[in-house]
């Protein structure tokens, strides 16, 4: 079946949002005069979430009586510097006008909450372009469940198999897989150091934006 749109996961896949949660976390660390940690440490375990970050720059467990603020001191500096570092990968700009240009819809499916992801979008010039931003706050059950990926093929009333769903973690894989959806593995996401987005069974992984125009020029004639 012919392509018709290309959806996103957001951190990690389209843009590099890890600069505004490095810089988040090194703040936190520098007004309590504690030493700064290697930013990889950070980077490493975005995926996870605001609970692993706070995890990883201070060396706590989560069930450690000062966490909870942390991570909610956190999330508020998060609210307020969302998009201040936070980019599209190299290539990525190119990818989007090629996609553009052939006539596909193109869109973001992520598990940021809405109120960081469309500051994010809107910031970025990227709102306006997008056919939709599907969110945790529009779902019951978020990746990697297939709900999100399903709402967004209702959304633009297109077949699953019509659509390409790219993200950089094993949830985005199951969750387009089993909403019917083509899959592209990314290995330039935060990706965990053990792991290989070469066994998460999704159609095709790349090194690199630009290698997926070679995946899209590869749909779009059907080979």
């Amino acid at each position: 079946m012919r392509l018709r749109a290309v959806l996103f996961d957001m951190d990690g896949t389209l843009l590099d949002t890890a600069p505004d949660f490095i810089a988040i976390c090194q703040a936190m660390l520098a007004e309590r005069n504690l030493p700064a940690i290697d930013d990889q440490l950070i980077r490493d375990v975005v995926s996870g979430g605001a609970k692993a970050m706070v995890s990883a720059t201070f060396a706590l467990s989560p069930q450690a009586p000062e966490f909870e603020a942390l991570r909610l001191e956190f999330l508020e500096r998060y609210q307020v510097g969302c998009a201040v570092h936070s980019h599209l990968y190299e290539g990525m700009a190119e990818l989007l006008d090629d996609i553009e240009k052939a006539g596909l819809r193109w869109g973001v499916v992520t598990n940021k909450p809405v109120r960081f992801a469309e500051p994010i979008m809107q910031q970025l010039g990227l709102a306006e372009r997008s056919a939709l931003l599907i969110c945790p706050d529009h779902v019951t059950h978020s990746k990697p469940d297939p709900e999100p990926l399903t709402l967004a093929c209702t959304m633009l009333d297109l077949d699953p198999a019509s659509v390409l769903f790219v993200g950089d973690d094993l949830r985005d894989i199951e969750s387009g897989r089993d909403a019917g959806t083509r899959t592209a593995a990314v290995r330039y996401g935060y990706i965990h150091p053990h792991d290989n987005p070469s066994h998460w069974g999704a159609d095709v992984v790349v090194d690199r934006p630009r290698d997926l125009r070679k995946v899209l020029d590869q749909a779009l004639c059907g080979c």
